[in-house]
């Protein structure tokens, strides 16, 4: 069990001890374990059952060689695994995603995609047939017919959680002929200090630092957030120490460090975390309101899903699916479309385009090389095409086009910055992610694989999204996110086909839609940030070929499709994500 010193894994630890079960507990700091471990000892011993427990310190999921030491450990202390819980997760950056750092982003998909992964991926030399594999995940990632929930503050977390659920469907689909089964069940709201101490307290935090609070700058926010709201809840004196320290570090930016200024600056602070504090109870009672009883779910609530989907009859019921397990009635806008309005061509005219891609495949290159040829004839004042592989120079020599490192944050923003300083205001940024290969088994893959998959499909779109806004953005807009209100423009994410064929089996079809089902909800809580929270007028856009008939899609479609979009077609649609192969022709 991951995850299992705290919280939900505690909980449902001491479910599987009080039913005899030999448990394995797994974390990163050895202390929480060790007390875990004591407490699930004595219901053991209570109990009079011959259940076992043991613990291994310092492994974090995302460690390929720490969970596979591991479960080398559980093979040789208990024989075999026949369940493995993945629980483990963080809160993640809870920013607007402009302002999350890269490592932040990283770090969130690390914990909760890629340690789901792993996890399993290695669990499975160690389970025989019966085994269940069960992924604790989020309703917020869920799609409702044209709806897709998004959470704001929350993009690498919705991104990871929804290819997390996908990925849940798709290993049922790969070990059905080992007799594993794997099924997910998507927790609401959960009393737990996680949601209480961090994530309200976080999100509050942002919504006042981009709407801002009166005598602080948006940077002097952040101060407060990172000074004084861990000890939100805390005595007041503790509370009253840190509000001074934060205090003490804004005057001293400010080049006034006097008495009198840290104390007006520390009064300041303790009403900018009062208000912190309000509007974190505000969102938590919003919440509530769309629960039928107005409750959160508890630990021991979640823990009794989790033990009814360890059931042999229940696992077999339910294997390959997604589970609900929260009572959320939560109302979304629909945005996702099956057609684009196309526009005449000489919409294009005076635009700046920007092509990106990380696809050296024939069939992507040829629709990058299409798109340029068509933006540049209807007229586009540029057109600035730039991919990955420098073997791929000679494909585009006809416009402007670079080579650039996409895992460098660095080399992304300088190349956007060049385009505005050259060129003028960028319009559109488009993306092709290009395709996995949907012959490769997630089960059997290499890690080193599999950490490629979360570059290209992950990774790089969330980089390229945030510093293509950046850069539409006026200067120093991230110290002042006023600054994005009214901006305009356009990034459109190109994602990877549906599988094409006359007969598509189920198992292709779960194995095309694990990135599929990352970009969809990222797509969803960006553009909430983008419109709701920073008032901006850019949109994001993510185009998804081919169709559930399998056909190839039709090209055509396609090119208009993402032109119309880049050219600014949808602005003022809920539309955001589109079918685009669909619709009727």
């Amino acid at each position: 069990m991951t995850g299992s010193g705290t919280g939900i894994g505690q909980a449902i630890a001491k479910r599987y001890a009080e039913a005899g079960a030999n448990i394995v507990l797994m974390g990163r700091r050895k202390e929480p374990l060790d007390q875990t471990a004591q407490i699930l000892n004595d219901i053991i011993k209570n109990a009079g059952s011959k259940g076992r427990v043991a613990t291994f310190p310092g492994v974090d999921v995302s460690d390929e060689e720490g969970i596979n030491s591991m479960f080398e450990g559980v093979k040789k202390q208990f024989g075999r695994v026949d369940i493995i819980v993945n629980n483990a997760g963080v809160s993640g950056p809870v920013k607007t995603f402009t302002n999350a750092s890269v490592k932040e982003f990283r770090e969130c998909i690390a914990i909760h995609l890629t340690g789901t992964f792993w996890t399993a991926a290695s669990g499975l030399g160690a389970m025989e047939k019966g085994g269940k594999i069960i992924t604790i995940s989020t309703f917020f990632s869920e799609e409702n017919r044209y709806e897709q929930r998004p959470y704001r503050f929350r993009t690498p977390y919705t991104a990871s959680q929804g290819a997390k659920n996908r990925l849940a469907e798709c290993l049922a689909w790969e070990l059905a002929d080992r007799g594993i089964r794997s099924v997910a069940t998507n927790p609401g709201p959960v009393h737990s200090d996680r949601i209480y101490k961090t994530v309200y307290p976080k999100a509050a935090a942002e919504f006042l630092r981009v709407g801002g609070y009166p005598g602080l700058a948006s940077t002097e926010i952040e101060v407060v957030t990172a000074k004084a709201l861990p000890f939100l809840g805390d005595a007041e004196d503790a509370v009253a120490k840190a509000c001074r320290d934060a205090a003490a570090e804004i005057a001293k930016k400010r080049g006034k460090e006097d008495e009198a200024t840290v104390g007006a600056l520390a009064k300041t602070v303790h009403g900018a975390l009062a208000k912190m504090q309000e509007i974190a109870e505000k969102i938590q009672g919003n919440t509530s309101k769309m629960i039928v009883d107005g409750e959160f779910l508890s630990q021991d609530e979640v823990a009794e899903m989790v033990m009814t989907l360890s059931d042999e009859k229940v696992s077999k019921l339910l294997n390959g699916r997604v589970i609900p397990n929260d009572r959320v009635f939560y109302p979304v806008k629909p945005i996702v479309g099956t057609g684009v309005d196309v526009l005449p061509e000489s919409e294009l005219r005076g635009k700046v385009l920007v092509l990106t891609t990380t696809s050296s495949a024939a069939k992507d290159v040829e629709r990058v090389k299409m798109i340029a040829k068509i933006a540049q004839a209807a007229g586009a004042k540029q057109v600035i095409v730039l991919y990955r592989n420098s073997a791929d120079e000679a494909h585009f020599k006809e416009f402007h086009s670079h080579a650039i490192d996409f895992m460098s944050e660095d080399a992304v923003r300088r190349i956007f910055n060049t385009a505005r300083t050259h060129f003028g205001q960028i319009d559109s940024v488009v993306h092709f992610t290009g395709d996995s290969d949907y012959t490769a088994a997630f089960s059997t893959m290499a890690r080193k694989q599999w950490d490629s998959l979360i570059d290209n499909f992950l990774y790089i779109p969330g980089l390229l999204v945030k510093e293509a806004v950046i850069a539409m953005a006026p200067p120093g807009a991230l110290e002042e996110p006023a600054r994005f209100k009214g901006t305009k423009g356009t990034v459109v994410l190109v994602g990877p086909d549906a599988p094409t064929g006359k007969k598509i089996s189920g198992l292709l079809r779960a194995r095309a839609d694990v990135f599929r089902g990352a970009l969809r909800p990222y797509t969803a809580t960006t553009n909430q940030e983008l419109g709701d929270v920073l008032g901006s007028n850019v949109k994001l856009h993510l185009v998804l070929a081919g169709n559930s008939e399998g056909a190839e899609p039709n090209l055509d479609r396609l090119h208009n499709s993402i032109l119309s979009l880049a050219a600014g077609t949808a602005l003022k649609k809920n539309e955001a994500i589109f079918y685009v192969d669909e619709a009727r022709a």
